[in-house]
């Protein structure tokens, strides 16, 4: 695993460096349209099995209506650039903090299209919290690292798969990404910026984590509104209160002492994506585009709360992969939600 300095505090950035095994990272881009009836998500990676082989770069098309697509290419059709904060090209493709310019085509699908983005709204990155793990960001050889480039962002251009024009003039945007050598073995993600109030944006993960001879719960959850970010996450405290999960939804609690969050998921068609194991893309993610999130917002002052805001996140991109309960059960009973007592 490369850790240049400059790259700690630009996470959109290449962090591979010259590794090339046993690692993979992608970014996931997220758009809705205007009118927020469709949803268009599109992960460009690389990457590198355990023992280095079997090497590729790809692009996975992921729309709300349909079936997910993986386009893979030779590893050598993979380049980044050097210029801040990053540009990758994947084949005849580009994507970048402007935009992605689009030239997919195999036996299957073909994809072509531009985007342009207005400006992002990152994951705050300062000396000691490079972004949003933290300073777990300064741990080597953690199994997976994440950061969220953009929280929300204008969206505009038009994207035609198999002839079919897509048109996100007027939409929003969301970009993450991931990198490392495998997911998590169980975890929760939920993101969505298309609620009544323009500029909101929620971003949820919970997952167990490695951790030296064992493993933790981590969560990571912020709420941008009214232009704040409200951050819940392991290193600043925060606890998950309660957990559910069940058929494509779940129900969870995540406070502190001054904040709390709850949230209700309730996912819609799942597609089957590809996931990293040991960096080879051999395992499988289960994610739903066009769910509902139902977000509270409370504040906590001696034992009783004040809501501060509530709204539904539409067009939601929401993956529950709950296995065998490692992320526990909480009831999310009245003793586990402060407003309900």
């Amino acid at each position: 695993m490369q850790f240049g300095l400059r790259k700690i505090w630009n996470p959109a950035a290449f962090q591979g460096g010259t590794v090339t095994k046993r690692y993979f990272e992608g970014w996931y881009y997220k758009h809705v349209d205007s009118a927020e009836s469709r949803t268009l998500s599109l992960i460009p990676g690389i990457s590198y099995s355990a023992d280095g082989t079997a090497r590729h770069a790809f692009v996975q098309v992921v729309p709300s209506e349909g079936t997910a697509h993986y386009f893979a290419f030779p590893a050598e059709e993979f380049s980044f650039g050097t210029t801040d904060p990053y540009a990758i090209r994947i084949g005849e493709s580009t994507f970048s903090r402007d935009g992605v310019s689009l030239n997919l085509v195999d036996d299957t699908m073909i994809v072509r299209g531009e985007l342009r983005f207005g400006a992002w709204a990152p994951w705050p990155v300062t000396p000691l919290m490079p972004g949003i793990m933290g300073p777990f960001r300064f741990v080597p050889g953690m199994e997976t690292y994440h950061g969220v480039l953009s929280m929300d962002h204008a969206v505009s251009g038009t994207v035609t798969i198999d002839g079919v024009p897509v048109c996100f003039d007027g939409g929003r945007g969301y970009t993450e990404k991931d990198w490392g050598h495998s997911f998590p073995s169980s975890w929760i993600w939920a993101q969505s910026n298309s609620f009544h109030t323009p500029g909101t944006s929620l971003m949820l993960s919970v997952a167990k984590i490695p951790w030296m001879t064992g493993a933790f719960v981590g969560s990571i959850a912020g709420l941008l509104h009214d232009g704040r970010l409200h951050r819940f996450a392991t290193y600043t405290g925060a606890k998950v209160t309660c957990i559910e999960t069940g058929d494509n939804e779940a129900h969870l609690v995540i406070g502190d002492r001054r904040e709390e969050i709850e949230v209700h998921l309730k996912g819609c068609d799942t597609l089957i994506l590809k996931a990293p194991v040991l960096g080879a893309m051999e395992g499988h993610d289960v994610e739903s585009l066009g769910g509902d999130i139902d977000v509270t917002l409370r504040a906590v002052r001696g034992g009783r709360a004040t809501t501060l805001f509530s709204g539904t996140g539409r067009q939601a991109g929401i993956e529950i992969m709950n296995h065998n309960d490692e992320l526990g059960r909480t009831p999310c009973s009245s003793a586990s939600v402060v407003a309900q007592q």
